[in-house]
């Protein structure tokens, strides 16, 4: 659209600037037509065509034109017919002011008076006349020039806003690229967050079990059960790095709902670092989103963890609440325990990875413990449904 109308604004500005010529040749010709031969008009009109084209446009030139267009109207009505307008639009384009009105006022008299066969009658009915028709020419010219004026000012307007709007839409396309670079960084910084965690939660956690495992093999005679138990973490810690890998949830939740999964990985802690290890449910059972129960095995699985590798805990204690807005996690041991504040601002990444996880689902983590006294996790989250 905006193309269009630019288009249409060139094509008038080469009409406007091709028709006083066109005016001065049809005034010529149809004066030599009615009024015959005359070598004053073909001069006349050749002056006035030279005036136009070589004159720089100024007060100078509106005048002299108006002079030629006089000179030209001796020579028939045509030209005040037609080329007399040429007069109008010059006067109203190249003065400012009272001045336009001055020029314009020159030519409607030389028009009026032409049309009239010469000046007015000195009489009051002649002059009134004279003058009203003056008046009018000059008020429709002003009138259609103050219009032209105004959708000229309207055009460049609306230049100036479609300008406006193209800087903003660049500024706007540069600001959407930048956008979408920083969304892609920050897409990437949270698939190697993402990757970070569950490294550390497969095949970190796998691979201190299997160690130690292998240690306690060293130490005693009953080797074989503890290198089964290596291999067979191996086995499993390899097979959640590949779900890892393709992003896809932990084979236990696939195996299992919730609370069961839960439940096995309890037993199975138990059995290998041989600590006594209880689970209990509490609340009414039922499926929530696979995310929820993800971050909560995943939760369960650190704590552990971390509870076999720092407490030293002879008892361990991991309690599933269902409730109406919320899920709890709770994971109790009673090892050796820790000061809290010292790792309240960092910690070692598997409290960093819990916390993290929780708080992505708009959840809660505390961790309460105490040197020699114990620790006790509490994780809860949105108790969203599976939909």
């Amino acid at each position: 659209m905006t193309g269009r109308l630019d288009r249409w604004e060139r094509l008038l500005e080469r009409q406007m600037a091709a028709a006083p010529y066109v005016l001065l040749l049809t005034s010529t010709v149809l004066s030599l037509l009615t009024d015959g031969r005359s070598w004053v008009t073909l001069g006349l009109a050749a002056l006035a065509a030279a005036w136009i084209w070589l004159m720089p446009r100024v007060a100078v030139y509106v005048a002299g034109l108006v002079v030629l267009i006089g000179a030209l109207c001796t020579q028939g009505m045509w030209f005040a017919s037609f080329f007399a307008f040429t007069g109008h639009l010059h006067s109203w384009q190249y003065l400012k002011g009272r001045w336009r009105f001055a020029g314009v006022t020159a030519t409607a008299a030389i028009s009026v008076a032409t049309y009239n066969g010469g000046p007015p009658d000195p009489t009051p009915s002649g002059i009134l006349a004279y003058l009203f028709f003056t008046a009018a020419i000059v008020a429709g010219v002003g009138l259609f020039s103050f219009v032209g004026e105004i959708t000229a000012e309207r055009s460049d307007e609306r230049k100036r806003m479609v300008a406006q709007l193209e800087e903003a839409l660049r500024e706007n396309a540069g600001l959407h690229a930048q956008l979408l670079v920083q969304a892609r960084e920050a897409g990437v910084l949270d698939e190697r967050q993402r990757i970070a965690a569950e490294i550390h939660d497969t095949l970190a956690q796998g691979l201190t079990g299997i160690i130690t495992q292998l240690q306690a093999a060293q130490r005693t005679e009953d080797w074989r059960r503890h290198v089964d138990n290596a291999v067979r973490l191996a086995r499993e810690s390899l097979a959640e790095a590949r779900r890892s890998v393709h992003a896809v949830g932990p084979g236990q939740l696939e195996a299992a709902p919730l609370p069961e999964a839960l439940r096995d990985v309890v037993t199975q802690w138990g059995e290998l670092n041989g600590v006594r290890a209880d689970f209990a449910t509490t609340g009414t059972v039922r499926p929530m989103h696979p995310e929820v129960e993800e971050t909560l095995l995943r939760t369960a699985q650190e704590a552990l963890a971390n509870a076999a590798k720092h407490a030293g805990a002879s008892r361990v204690g991991l309690t599933l609440s269902y409730m109406e807005d919320v899920v709890t996690l709770d994971v109790r041991d009673d090892g050796a325990g820790f000061d809290p504040e010292r790792v309240r601002d960092g910690g070692g990444f598997g409290l960093t990875s819990m916390r993290k996880r929780v708080c992505r689902l708009a959840g809660t983590l505390e961790i309460e413990s105490e040197p020699g006294v114990g620790t006790a996790i509490s994780a809860s989250v949105p108790a969203v449904a599976r939909g």
